[in-house]
């Protein structure tokens, strides 16, 4: 059974057509789905409010309802049945368009613009709330693009294409897969929100990847040219002589294209030197030989 419109809109029995205007108003700002898009309790509520409003916002069914000839939901109350004439409007009697002495599409208009109010000689429409979910991808797939599919929570799919170089924690919007609307009005979108796994050696920072590769001690005093991974394949990396560990080189063009598709970043190698497990007998006595003639200050902080 539908409420008593006066307790639903928080307003007296003998509150003017502008009180309960106003009330509405304000209740309509707080509730709208627009403003609470993931609140499925303000929704309900702001149906119900809507629904009051349709009885107390027209001064004839106010009338009614006051009279006891209508209910809370604007049926005819029993011995008060309408009758209809051969138009199926029912006869005698005034008929009131949603839109008209309700003033909905004013009040929608003034409150969320032109998308929510009406267009001449409809009622008002409401558009659909938006619907968010949650979506995960490798790391790579985010950095390349991927065509994904989604599982809605009521069993349906919804398909997408994740752009290359989407960051973690952007939202995705897919213009009318949402809720639908009200009484003719648009849908609401699918707000995706992109959660990326980390990688177990590439980390992202900005549209720059870094990444940490080993090097062997000969490699680091001789020089070497070694095979490093980026996010697009394998390339090959000048390590120079005399190579300190913690040197940063730079792989210009390597990292992520940003969502603009004009530039991409740079790939940051950090090499790190790696002392063999066992150091055997000729090595210990090479070096220990070494530091006696050509000891150096590392620049330790002291």
């Amino acid at each position: 059974m539908a409420e008593d419109p006066y307790k639903v809109l928080g307003v007296d029995k003998a509150a003017s057509d502008d009180d309960i205007r106003r009330a509405f108003r304000k209740l309509a700002k707080e509730l709208h789905p627009d403003v609470n898009t993931s609140d499925a309790a303000a929704a309900e509520r702001f149906k119900r409010v809507s629904a009051a409003y349709e009885i107390l916002g027209s001064a004839e069914k106010r009338r009614k309802y006051d009279n006891g000839e209508i209910d809370a939901s604007g049926e005819p109350r029993r011995g008060f049945e309408r009758t209809y004439s051969a138009s199926g409007t029912p006869g005698g009697q005034r008929t009131y368009s949603e839109g008209g002495e309700f003033g909905f599409g004013d009040i929608f208009s003034d409150l969320f613009g032109s998308r929510a109010g009406r267009a001449p000689g409809a009622g008002f429409s409401l558009r659909g709330q938006d619907i968010r979910y949650t979506l995960e991808v490798d790391f790579l797939e985010a950095v390349a693009g991927a065509r994904k599919r989604v599982t809605l929570p009521e069993g349906g799919t919804l398909d997408l294409t994740v752009p290359e170089g989407v960051a973690d924690g952007q939202v995705l919007r897919l213009k009318g897969k949402g809720a639908p609307g009200l009484r003719g009005g648009e849908s609401g979108d699918a707000l995706v929100e992109i959660k990326v796994r980390a990688h177990p050696h590439f980390k992202r920072q900005g549209d720059d990847i870094q990444l940490e590769v080993p090097i062997t001690i000969d490699e680091a005093v001789l020089g070497s040219k070694i095979e490093v991974p980026t996010v697009s394949g394998r390339v090959a990396l000048q390590i120079p002589k005399g190579t300190s560990s913690g040197r940063i080189f730079r792989l210009k063009g390597k990292g992520v294209r940003n969502l603009a598709g004009r530039t991409a970043g740079d790939q940051l190698v950090t090499v790190r030197i790696v002392l063999p497990e066992t150091i055997d007998d000729s090595l210990a006595y090479f070096l220990s030989e070494w530091r006696q003639k050509h000891a150096y200050d590392p620049g330790r902080a002291t």
